[in-house]
């Protein structure tokens, strides 16, 4: 492999709770009651625009109600860092995949909380490049990141491999070409509504996806 692109929520990180908490001060913040952690967890995905616009619908609010995009995203502008961590293993299989290929971020969050996590937990120096969701790209599953991180590092799509877990990064992997590894651990995944190929496997921990990009760098000498 040339070049590993992860995706972050869900993948490399473990923000669900964060996400979760921050909307339902946005919601009690409008008078709204809260919503459940997991129904919250299953709007993420499609940045945060899209997660408020779910979370202000499901509590029978006007989705484009003003103002609360950007209280959103002050609400978690301070709780980043509260609950979210690393999935167990993870800064390790980054580590190891680091010595084996370019690694690239390709997220929907926006890039300065993206690089806030991945420095937060020492990982941000093993990513050649980080796009967020509001780089000048369209966002995922639009493939022209994809592409533009390929061409950064001279890869095609036979040595490109994308991790994510939610169908939003299928969908990507499947648009540019190139092979994917489901994260099965992620909320994305546990989520369910994955449809996946025979040639589109899942991993169940870090260990096993760094198992993975292990056979698949050696399988590429």
């Amino acid at each position: 492999m040339k070049l590993i692109i992860f995706d972050l929520d869900g993948t490399l990180v473990d923000s669900r709770l964060d996400l979760a908490n921050s909307a339902n001060e946005m919601l009690r913040t409008f008078g709204a009651a809260e919503r459940s952690v997991d129904e919250l967890a299953s709007f993420i995905g499609e940045g945060a625009k899209v997660l408020v616009q779910r979370a202000l619908t499901a509590a029978g609010l006007d989705a484009n109600r003003p103002g609360a995009l950007d209280l959103f995203r002050a609400i978690y502008d301070r709780r980043l860092l509260e609950h979210t961590r690393p999935y167990p293993g993870i800064p390790g299989v980054i580590a190891a995949a680091s010595r084996l290929s370019d690694l690239a971020v390709l997220t929907n969050k926006p890039e300065a909380p993206s690089r806030r996590l991945l420095d937060a937990f020492g990982i941000g120096q093993s990513f050649r490049s980080v796009i967020g969701g509001d780089s000048n790209f369209p966002r995922k599953p639009d493939p022209s990141s994809t592409h533009h991180l390929m061409k950064q590092s001279g890869a095609g799509a036979e040595d490109t491999l994308f991790v994510g877990d939610s169908m939003i990064d299928v969908e990507t992997a499947r648009r540019a070409h190139v092979r994917v590894c489901v994260a099965g651990y992620g909320f994305g995944y546990l989520r369910g509504e994955l449809r996946l190929r025979e040639d589109e496997p899942a991993v169940e921990t870090p260990e096993a996806l760094g198992r993975f990009i292990a056979s698949l760098c050696r399988a590429a000498l």
